[in-house]
């Protein structure tokens, strides 16, 4: 599996082609059999791209986030360690840069429930953004797995975008500014917040809209896309919300120190990016009282590049996959990789069959269902662009001296509805070995992109986008 492929002028070209096409599908939306029943745990998207001087780590999670689903509103749980790691270099994952970010939410204020004198802002009350109970975090930096240093703490955390009443009342917002004016643009309330003074970078947490778009139903319907049937293709991410931690690393933080050299391809000044989150090992649960947490972390919950665990892994080995470290993967999941086990589940969905979506492509699914070493060559940066990588896994590879584009990065589109198609040229790379495009018809975001920090757009309002209320 480390053998290294070339990749053609030709495959890159169809890269670049298909980058420009639209959204295909969400990439870790409740992927695993496990982590489907752990949603504060959950990885869903990571984005990592170089902006200016900068670079700039999204990590989302929480899938599928209903906009109006109060009292108890979707949250950063206090009880995950999430992490953000950074391997350096051509032959090493082991972490360089460790970015670990925890929670912690006060407690609602205890009252009598018969006071019905005590000031609102206690925990009898039925809005719980009224109770008094608000959400920080800490981000604490360790280098080559050492030496933690808190890089800020006590940070808040941007609160669910409830609707105006709440906007008002029990944010106190000044009337003509909105909510996203009010905790991410304007300086003196903004929650974002500099790391280590500010020379570190900057960080945001909080709910934002889920920059992905696509026909989940269809897909998932044994593939049974839109754009193939003659249907009529629908958005079905389109309303929902999830949680970002947003980092805005210095090149030379991420570079170790070293100022990057732009545009040449530079096996040492490329970094893989992946995002993790992690439960201590064990959990006791008390009567009357809140759970205690014991001993070390085990993780729960990782994502690199998008649709690995989702397309290519197989539903016997998908937890053990969030459990596992990318360094690993070509020992644990190689023969995944080399057999992608979605070329088959295409055959016997038709895909492959005369007048299929993919009858077309070069020697049909037999030609794709084993000793797939071209993957390998796409996803670890090998060929096109000039580099030499020989640690293997699934990390998001960013070469910091060059301009991002998939699989070189992954960036949303500011100022725009458009997210880079990662998922399009993904699977057109394991069922066609991208001779072939088959999109879903969902090309664009129910949002626009921010044009600055965090780069997601707004998280949608509950009081008029809850699912299923006319925009």
């Amino acid at each position: 599996m480390m053998k290294r492929m070339t990749w053609t002028s030709a495959a890159l070209a169809a890269l670049t082609t298909l980058g420009t096409a639209g959204t295909a599908m969400a990439s870790s939306h409740a992927e695993a059999p496990g982590i489907g029943e752990d949603p504060r745990a959950d990885n869903t998207d990571l984005y990592a791209w170089v902006e200016g001087g900068n670079l700039v780590i999204l990590a989302n999670y929480i899938p599928l986030e209903e906009p109006a689903a109060g009292p108890n509103w979707h949250k950063f749980s206090d009880d995950v360690l999430y992490e953000i790691h950074i391997a350096r270099g051509p032959s090493s994952l082991e972490d360089a840069l460790t970015y670990q970010v925890r929670f912690s939410s006060t407690p609602y204020p205890y009252v009598d429930p018969a006071d019905m004198n005590a000031p609102v802002g206690n925990g009898k009350e039925f809005f719980s953004q009224l109770a008094g109970s608000t959400q920080s975090y800490s981000v604490t930096k360790l280098v080559n797995g050492q030496n933690p240093v808190v890089l800020v703490q006590n940070a808040p955390v941007a609160p669910p975008n409830v609707g105006p009443r709440t906007n008002a009342l029990a944010y106190q917002i000044p009337m003509g500014k909105t909510y996203e004016q009010f905790f991410v643009d304007d300086g003196p309330t903004s929650v974002v917040r500099p790391l280590g003074g500010g020379a570190e970078g900057r960080a945001f947490a909080g709910p934002r809209d889920d920059g992905f778009s696509v026909d989940l139903g269809a897909i998932f319907d044994l593939a049974g896309l839109e754009t193939v049937l003659g249907g009529q293709p629908y958005d079905n991410v389109s309303g929902y919300n999830v949680h970002t931690i947003a980092l805005e690393i210095p090149l030379a933080v991420a570079n170790g120190g070293a100022a990057v050299v732009p545009g040449t391809a530079n096996d040492n000044q490329t970094i893989g990016v992946w995002a993790s989150a992690s439960r201590r090992k064990t959990r006791i649960l008390r009567r009357n009282e809140a759970a205690d947490n014991f001993g070390p972390w085990v993780q729960v919950s990782r994502l690199g590049l998008p649709l690995i665990n989702e397309a290519v892994i197989g539903l016997q080995d998908k937890d053990k996959y969030n459990r596992t470290h990318p360094k690993d993967d070509v020992a644990n999941f190689g023969a995944y990789i080399l057999n992608p086990v979605i070329v088959r589940d295409a055959e016997f969905a038709g895909f492959y069959a005369a007048g299929g979506p993919l009858a077309a492509c070069p020697g049909g699914a037999a030609g794709h269902k084993t000793n797939r070493t071209d993957i390998i060559d796409v996803i670890s940066l090998n060929g096109g662009l000039g580099h030499n990588i020989t640690a293997i896994g699934d990390v998001l590879r960013v070469d910091l001296g060059l301009a991002s584009q998939f699989p070189n990065g992954r960036k949303v589109e500011k100022g725009t509805n458009k997210e880079e198609d990662v998922t399009d040229i993904e699977l057109s790379l394991l069922l066609c070995k991208l001779a072939a495009n088959v999109p879903d018809g969902v090309d664009t975001n129910d949002a626009t992109f921010k044009s600055t920090f965090p780069y997601l757009a707004p998280p949608w309002e509950g009081s008029t986008r809850g699912k299923g209320e006319a925009p």
